[in-house]
């Protein structure tokens, strides 16, 4: 039986301690052991604030959409491994394909509109100037640019990949590296999906990281600067 694991500060790491069971939802066998317990989160968002964000907030729009398609594409040629583990999950092949291809498609979704609605540049132009003197010689102008924070994604156990990466591409797109942590009970396929992301080499240093179990005191450490999605 398979012990899941965590992708922390570049590299998978194993949990301690006995962990969770995790059980085929058809045949009741055990498929895999899901613990995060000894993960370092404090590293986590220190690599993802120091590391991942940076990074991307050095790329433009047009640059991040690039990324969420190329790495679409790669996942959408590895699909059929997905649909397999998906199984597992109790998952008919209906299901599945809303939960795979539909989170496939929302990477294509969002590398189209950052290429179409967002300029070539590192931040987004928000109204027209704004005049702040009565003849004019004083206007200002408000623009968007990227959080210095991470984005901390908690995904439902019934949508473990459309879930994740629907929320990744917003983030990602946004310029604001990411923390995922699946439903534990499902959390095999979500791993699946997340090594092959990793095995792609498409995503910048630092800007995706996942968790496989409890998030631990993570919550307890999130600043001003950071976010998080249920």
């Amino acid at each position: 039986m398979r012990r899941l694991q965590s992708y922390a500060v570049g590299r998978w790491v194993d949990g301690a301690g006995t962990g969770t069971v995790l059980r085929h939802a058809v045949t009741g066998a055990e498929v895999a052991v899901a613990s995060s317990a000894g993960l370092d989160v404090g590293a986590m968002l220190d690599h993802g604030r120091g590391v991942g964000g940076p990074a991307l907030r050095r790329l433009t729009f047009h640059q991040r959409a690039r990324i969420l398609k190329a790495l679409a594409q790669y996942l959408l040629a590895r699909k059929e491994e997905f649909y397999l583990v998906s199984s597992w999950t109790g998952a008919t092949s209906a299901d599945s394909w809303i939960d795979i291809d539909g989170g496939i498609g929302t990477l294509f979704a969002y590398a189209s509109r950052g290429r179409r609605e967002f300029p070539d540049e590192t931040y987004y132009v928000d109204g027209a100037p704004e005049a702040l003197s009565k003849g004019g010689t004083f206007i200002g102008r408000h623009i968007c640019v990227p959080m210095e924070g991470v984005a901390v994604q908690i995904n439902a156990f019934n949508f473990p990949v459309w879930g994740m990466l629907e929320k990744l591409s917003t983030s990602f797109l946004a310029g604001v590296p990411t923390i995922a942590k699946p439903a534990t009970v499902t959390s095999f396929l979500a791993e699946a999906v997340a090594r092959a992301m990793i095995e792609s080499e498409i995503l910048p240093a630092g800007s995706f990281q996942f968790i496989c179990g409890s998030t631990g005191d993570l919550l307890d450490r999130l600043g001003g600067q950071d976010s998080v999605a249920f």
